[in-house]
């Protein structure tokens, strides 16, 4: 280092030292001389504050679509050569619990909201002491939203599945067990929820909101179940669904008839199994994961190559990922695409929530 670098750091080192015992005036206030200085918002920010129980999924360029044969000819996940700015992901499902804190808290929101309805379209309304606070969103009713547990025994024909029917949900033996038996508009409540639990919080601190919780878009999914490995097949990477023990590495169906080689008969408790190069965990198997995307077997030549999503509001058919504990290995991979209609509920179908990185959006972390 020179002597020159040397004095600058100096300079900085002792700016430093001073600045904060300046006045209570800055630059944007009465004392900008006339010019343009700017003036920062006045809730505080953090950059890189990570929601408990997300992780972060870098940015990054990666080819979109089958990373292995397409046996069924579908010819519907061609490759493609997309970039994905940096978010935040749920490492895990979303489980019963956290659903049921969803679930309760959405009936007292709504007694609140029927009591005292927000006036007009207003995004804020004045709290105690005239401070500003989040409007309490319309949510669906209690009923709608909760989980429905009769998927045991209608998605199965000639199956006993009452034992789950009546306690997948209710029993405490099962609160770190995926939910299962919502809706894609289900899930979009949650995260609707979850947005205003979180900021509310948020602006009773004086901090700036956060973004909004979100189902992944399907490129964000497939780009973060790969975990940071170049066409991989699985969230692992190798090219088969067992370790070299023959232990299975994801809950599925090994084989016709053979729902317990991988240790549980229906679904398993969230992080039983590795987590892939992104800290991830199921994203292969366990259930399957509604996503943002409408379906269109055309979609991928048509969506942009930047943070590409396909929306169609008229579509009902939406987009599910990562196969579940009943399907074979096939809808275990990356690069899989199947559907559901939105607002169906099946015993095999959960989701996760993603949310933008702000810090990191435009790739520069």
């Amino acid at each position: 280092m020179n002597n020159s670098s040397l004095l600058r750091n100096l300079v900085w080192s002792m700016l430093a030292l001073y600045l904060p015992f300046q006045g209570c005036k800055s630059y944007g206030g009465n004392d900008d001389k006339g010019e343009l200085t700017g003036r920062a918002p006045e809730a505080s920010w953090e950059t890189n504050v990570i929601p408990y129980g997300m992780v972060e999924v870098p940015s990054g360029t990666f080819h979109l679509g089958q990373a292995d044969e397409d046996p069924t000819y579908s010819k519907i996940n061609m490759n493609r050569q997309v970039t994905i700015s940096s978010f935040y992901m749920d490492d895990t499902e979303i489980t019963n619990n956290e659903y049921r804190q969803f679930w309760l808290a959405v009936g007292e929101l709504n007694q609140q909201r029927g009591a005292n309805p927000p006036t007009g379209d207003d995004k804020y309304v004045i709290g105690v002491d005239g401070n500003k606070e989040l409007a309490i969103p319309d949510f669906m009713s209690q009923e709608e939203l909760r989980p429905d547990s009769t998927v045991w025994t209608k998605d199965f024909a000639n199956h006993m599945g009452d034992p789950m029917q009546e306690h997948y949900f209710s029993h405490p033996s099962f609160g770190s067990y995926p939910v299962v038996g919502v809706s894609r508009n289900a899930a979009l409540e949650f995260c609707k929820w979850r947005t205003y639990h979180m900021n509310s919080y948020r602006m009773q601190n004086g901090d700036a909101e956060m973004p909004k919780f979100a189902l992944p878009s399907e490129a964000q999914w497939e780009y973060a179940a790969r975990g940071g490995l170049r066409g991989a097949k699985y969230p692992w990477g190798m090219p088969y669904i067992r370790n070299g023990k023959g232990c299975a590495l994801a809950n599925f169906k090994p084989g016709r008839g053979n729902y317990y080689d991988d240790g549980y008969s229906y679904t398993s408790p969230v992080g039983e199994f590795y987590p892939n190069g992104y800290g991830l965990y199921d994203m292969a198997g366990n259930v399957s994961e509604w996503c943002l995307d409408a379906f269109n077997p055309a979609a991928y030549p048509i969506v942009w190559d930047l943070n590409p999503i396909f929306l169609n509001p008229s579509e009902r058919k939406k987009v599910v990922r990562g196969g579940s504990w009943k399907d074979i290995s096939f809808y275990t991979e990356t690069g899989t695409r199947t559907y559901e209609f939105e607002d169906r509920a099946r015993a095999y179908i959960g989701f996760r929530c993603v949310m933008v990185s702000l810090g990191g959006y435009s790739g520069l972390n």
